[in-house]
């Protein structure tokens, strides 16, 4: 590609088979090389910190410690750390927090490979890369007041498909009290019944079935 200097990249993905391709197109480049590999995200960033790369791809769900919350870490350490998140979830509120967190790009994994090569490229020239679709989605956040953390409790038992009942049994407060948790869900989230909250949590990225 170039007689510059060669882009060291840290990939970082619970999944074999994905490290391997990354590694595979990346290897193929002549300004650009793998020189670690973490399948979970404490492991991620114990090895920025052992190998100090140009550019690392992470992954969001993965063991232990998760993407976002990995990327955090690695910026704690090191401000100028240039980090694209590669990942199968599209919900915009997965692509805020990873750029909230300090993601210079964030990729879905169906992109084509030379969308890769040219996000790995601008993000350690310093630059940001956001494609089309990923900039519309984050446009799309709605601007609606944030879910407080017992909303957030209350959410994801509602995924869970448990009832006022159930979940008022499970953080230890009265029906009543979930009855108006459920409602300022509702209202923040736009929707007008559990089954379409649980749909848009999901979707968006609010909440993670396990």
């Amino acid at each position: 590609m170039s007689a510059g200097p060669i882009i060291k990249i840290l990939l970082a993905d619970d999944h074999f088979v994905v490290r391997m391709g990354l590694s595979t197109l990346i290897n193929t480049q002549s300004d650009m090389t793998v020189v670690a590999e973490a399948t979970n995200g404490k492991q991620a960033v114990e090895m920025f910190r052992a190998h100090k790369p140009d550019v690392t791809l992470m992954d969001l769900r993965m063991p232990e410690m998760n993407g976002v919350d990995a990327i955090i870490a690695i910026r704690g350490e090191d401000p100028d750390a240039r980090i694209i998140v590669l990942t199968t979830y599209d919900g915009d509120e997965d692509i805020y927090r990873a750029f909230q967190g300090g993601a210079r790009a964030y990729l879905l994994k169906d992109m084509h490979h030379d969308e890769l090569l040219s996000a790995i490229r601008a993000v350690h020239q310093g630059q940001r890369f956001v494609p089309a679709a990923i900039a519309n989605r984050l446009a799309e956040r709605m601007p609606r007041s944030k879910l407080t953390a017992r909303e957030l409790d209350v959410l994801r038992l509602i995924v869970k498909g448990m009832s006022n009942r159930e979940i008022a049994a499970s953080l230890g407060i009265t029906e009543g009290t979930v009855k108006i948790h459920v409602n300022n869900v509702l209202g923040k989230l736009g929707v007008n019944d559990r089954t379409k909250a649980a749909t848009t949590a999901l979707q968006r990225g609010i909440v993670h079935l396990k």
